[in-house]
């Protein structure tokens, strides 16, 4: 099984999403060792108890999914995890919620319970940690339309998960039909106690680990299509080493505990790891404040994160990547360490700008040309006057003009806007590209 994992992604992929599912089943069948004396408990009333038990397992593990741990993240990506962790969060709701509705029509006399001043505290306890979920959930769905600023949201929604965490195990404790005995009762305890650790190392320990590993701008420069790279080089210590098209979370001129970190891939070379560059478009409130940063400014870097590299295919024959705008970032990056590595397998960029002055990293891609086996295909949507190259949108036609006609033998890297991302997938799958050699890297974190 070692060897297994080591060398292969599917199996530890699998491994992975195993443990989940046990993980949050494995305590409701630990309940019934042991279990409470015959009653009359309908299979109803049961049956809602288990999905409060299995809805509260799956709470527990959202510190797990959103506690970056590399073994994970390193299987699927940070994207792909967030993903899941916006979609499990709304099934654990809807679990739970599910589970005082099913005991209120089986029981119509627990309706009592909802009288929060005369309630017991276990049934406080309950509606305190329904409370907090809701509005976790409501407010992450709705963040946006709220006008809740980000790094406050962050706040509530780490405060608004341990409550509900916390208050859901009190109530479970609190009820103790299957959870009499000791044991059992610790075996919650414990699980509670382990997310919060998680939640612990998420905010105090890895700030911490940051801060020891300082790094300095070194300076600010301007690029093509409103872009600005902000490059760095570390202090008192060898730097980060990561594989070319992953990022990092940024925290700039703050204490790494103020959480205030936004993630930007790499653009310079991983072979270089003295000197780091990150190339943002100034898109943002935050993003439009990169120009004004000066150098000297201290800086924290949270990576590296992300599964959207060349290095994780060292036996393919070549690569097509096919960006749009700023999603050139990380293809920069793949590009110029392959240049570094005297790579020689062919290398495909098709990448979509607004027009010819627009395009980001336009001279370094003509360097590059030289420097690699490298063809570059610039598509624009407002081409200038005698432009004889492509223009408009990369579609299936396009794609099935300048991709090699044996498809599988290159694997095909997207960063682009969403809806570029899609219709390219979709079109690449038409031309007969295998899905197992399709990536994309989706930005959108919160």
């Amino acid at each position: 099984m070692k060897s297994l994992l080591t060398h292969s992604p599917i199996a530890i992929a699998l491994f992975w999403i195993s443990a989940y599912l046990v993980l949050t089943v494995a305590p409701l069948f630990l309940l019934l060792l042991y279990p409470p004396t015959a009653s009359d408990r309908s299979f109803w009333t049961e049956f809602s108890v288990a999905l409060g038990f299995i809805g509260l397992a799956m709470m527990a593990l959202q510190f797990a999914l959103t506690a970056r741990i590399n073994r994970i993240e390193a299987s699927y990506g940070v994207d792909i995890i967030l993903q899941f962790h916006r979609f499990i969060s709304i099934v654990a709701v809807i679990f739970i919620v599910i589970h005082p509705i099913l005991l209120f029509i089986d029981q119509p006399e627990t309706l009592q319970l909802l009288n929060f001043p005369q309630a017991p505290w276990r049934a406080q306890a309950a509606m305190g940690s329904t409370l907090a979920l809701l509005l976790l959930i409501a407010t992450a769905i709705w963040r946006q339309p709220l006008k809740i600023p980000y790094e406050p949201w962050r706040t509530s929604h780490g405060i608004l998960a341990t409550l509900a965490l916390a208050l859901g195990v009190t109530h479970a404790i609190g009820v103790g039909y299957y959870l009499s005995l000791f044991w059992k009762a610790v075996l919650w305890a414990g699980i509670a106690l382990t997310a919060l650790w998680l939640l612990v190392y998420v905010r105090v320990i890895k700030p911490w680990m940051m801060l020891k590993k300082p790094y300095l701008v070194e300076s600010v420069t301007a690029e093509r299509g409103e872009v600005w790279t902000l490059t760095l080089h570390p202090r008192g210590h060898d730097g980060l080493q990561f594989q070319p098209g992953q990022f990092a979370w940024i925290t700039l001129d703050i204490s790494p505990f103020q959480m205030r970190e936004h993630p930007f891939s790499m653009s310079s070379s991983a072979e270089n790891t003295n000197r780091l560059a990150f190339s943002i478009k100034a898109l943002g409130d935050f993003t439009r404040t990169i120009k004004e940063v000066k150098p000297g400014t201290k800086a924290y870097l949270d990576g590296p994160y992300g599964v959207f590299t060349t290095d994780r295919y060292e036996d393919t024959s070549g690569f097509v990547l096919i960006a749009g705008g700023i999603g050139i970032t990380p293809m920069i990056s793949i590009l110029r360490t392959e240049a570094d590595r005297d790579d020689e397998r062919p290398h495909l960029l098709i990448y979509a700008s607004r027009s010819w002055e627009d395009i980001t990293f336009r001279e370094k891609l003509e360097e590059l040309e030289s420097r690699l086996n490298l063809k570059v295909v610039h598509v624009l949507r407002h081409p200038p006057q005698g432009w004889i190259g492509e223009t408009g949108y990369v579609d299936k036609a396009l794609l099935g003009k300048y991709i090699p006609k044996r498809r599988a033998t290159r694997q095909y890297f997207i960063c682009a806007a969403p809806r570029m991302m899609d219709q390219v997938e979709a079109d690449l799958h038409a031309l007969g590209v295998p899905v197992t050699h399709v990536h994309m890297e989706h930005f959108n974190m919160v």
